[in-house]
């Protein structure tokens, strides 16, 4: 099976545990069209789905996080998860210091405190900007959407899946990859888009995972880049930006 197919089953299977949840295999492989052994390995061997799901005592599937919205179970595995209004509320400190409780909770190192608290807070500028802009372009509407900070998922011993931030809308999951940088360079153009194979598995297939590298070094930048040799690309753009981003996707300006 090649590891795009072996991606799409834990997709289907993962999110058929999470819309009907207490589910044996045998009900979830029924229900899928799919073979009981097939079902049982995907959910015993892949690491992803052993920490997105659970079984109880009688052989029943439970999903962690909710796919839909609220993703009720998402703050498991984040520094910070709230809405964009809740964000919004919280002084700097304040917010601070939840994230970095979250990050200790989920056992995010931060061990290079001045490096990382500096990175967390332009981080956060970049964000109120943001959603200042949206607020004056858009409305109230983006208040009710969900944000995640510093989410981390194992999908192996050796390998964590990472994001800085998640905003989540009505049907789109905008993973932004921050680096406080003013050039565009490749390797980080690629590690922006590693993840949405597996935050797919997470969000299901309601949603659409939109990849985004944030420069917030630069000035003016926004346009399109592409993913390693592939013909995908994604969008690159400075913190001043990221509005634009978004409408590229909702289309505020048209409306």
């Amino acid at each position: 099976m090649s590891n795009t197919d072996s991606q799409a089953l834990q997709r289907a299977i993962c999110a058929e545990i999470c819309r009907r949840d207490g589910l044996r295999a045998r009900e979830i492989a029924a229900e899928l069209g799919l073979d009981h052994q097939t079902v049982n390995h995907v959910l015993y061997s892949s690491p992803l789905m052993k920490e997105l799901c659970w079984q109880d005592r009688d052989f029943r599937w439970h999903g962690i996080v909710r796919q839909e919205r609220p993703h009720l179970g998402l703050q498991e595995f984040a520094g910070y998860y709230g809405t964009v209004g809740d964000f919004l509320d919280l002084d700097e400190e304040r917010w601070l210091a939840l994230l970095s409780e979250g990050c200790a909770n989920i056992g995010r190192s931060l061990s290079d405190t001045r490096g990382l608290l500096h990175s967390f807070r332009d981080c956060r500028e970049q964000m109120l900007r943001l959603f200042r802009d949206l607020l004056d372009m858009a409305g109230e509407a983006c208040l009710g959407w969900e944000l995640a900070f510093e989410l981390r998922l194992k999908r192996s011993r050796h390998v964590r899946i990472y994001a800085d931030v998640l905003v989540v809308t009505e049907d789109r999951v905008f993973a932004l990859e921050f680096k406080m940088k003013d050039r565009v360079e490749p390797g980080e153009v690629l590690q922006s888009a590693k993840y949405v194979p597996y935050l797919e598995i997470v969000f299901g297939s309601r949603y659409e995972v939109i990849p985004v590298l944030v420069l917030t070094g630069a000035r003016e930048l926004f346009r399109y880049e592409p993913i390693g040799k592939s013909d995908a690309v994604l969008p690159v753009c400075s913190g001043d930006m990221l509005f634009n981003v978004f409408d590229e996707y909702l289309g505020f300006l048209k409306q």
